[in-house]
């Protein structure tokens, strides 16, 4: 199957001030269209040619691996911005209360580790084997379908994520991408596990 790149589900601008259009150009249009471009070069005439994104991070390694990774996180992470309010659904706020007591927590929680991870890569909210939220920090470009896990939500945390804008200050980034969070989408993650 060739992998095509996503269109953003808002306008490059929608995140202004928080996140540019300039941002949004070059995550967007250079980033990520970079990685399905090199993915589909790589898996032309293997195995994993007919394999799906997911398929082929549970099986492959290397180049294959990063890029299909790489494809899948920034589908993850632009699916989970929105420029309008939004708010947990019902379910996923008594799961964030369950095991963060509060929202306040999981946030400092989140941007902390996203803040405290070293070098480039993603943080993410995703549910464990044992059906607990559970923060989780990978390098590069690691996810939670790795261990078993469903991710719920991601941030990027790597500089081309937030430098234009932000330079160096990952922390300010972290915590402008908070309010940015599409809810909705978090809480359809958590509906589609929870109907499995």
């Amino acid at each position: 199957m060739v992998h095509v790149l996503m269109d953003l589900p808002f306008d490059k601008s929608a995140m202004e001030p928080y996140i540019s259009k300039e941002t949004m150009e070059y995550h967007h249009g250079k980033h990520h269209a970079g990685y399905v471009k090199k993915l589909n070069t790589l898996i032309k005439n293997t195995t994993y040619e007919k394999m799906s994104l997911e398929e082929i991070i549970m099986t492959a390694d290397g180049g294959i691996f990063n890029n299909a990774a790489q494809v899948y996180n920034h589908n993850f992470y632009f699916n989970g911005l929105r420029s309008s309010k939004s708010a947990p659904s019902t379910a996923l706020a008594t799961l964030i209360e369950l095991d963060f007591s509060t929202m306040e927590t999981l946030k400092k929680a989140f941007l902390e580790a996203a803040s405290g991870l070293f070098g480039s890569g993603w943080t993410w909210l995703s549910i464990n084997t044992q059906g607990n939220l559970e923060i989780e920090t990978f390098s590069n470009a690691g996810n939670p379908l790795l261990s078993g896990h469903t991710p719920l939500l991601t941030c990027d945390v790597w500089e081309h994520a937030y430098y234009i804008d932000y330079r160096n200050a990952r922390a300010e980034y972290l915590e402008k991408w908070w309010a940015l969070i599409n809810w909705d989408f978090v809480s359809e993650n958590l509906a589609a596990y929870t109907n499995k």
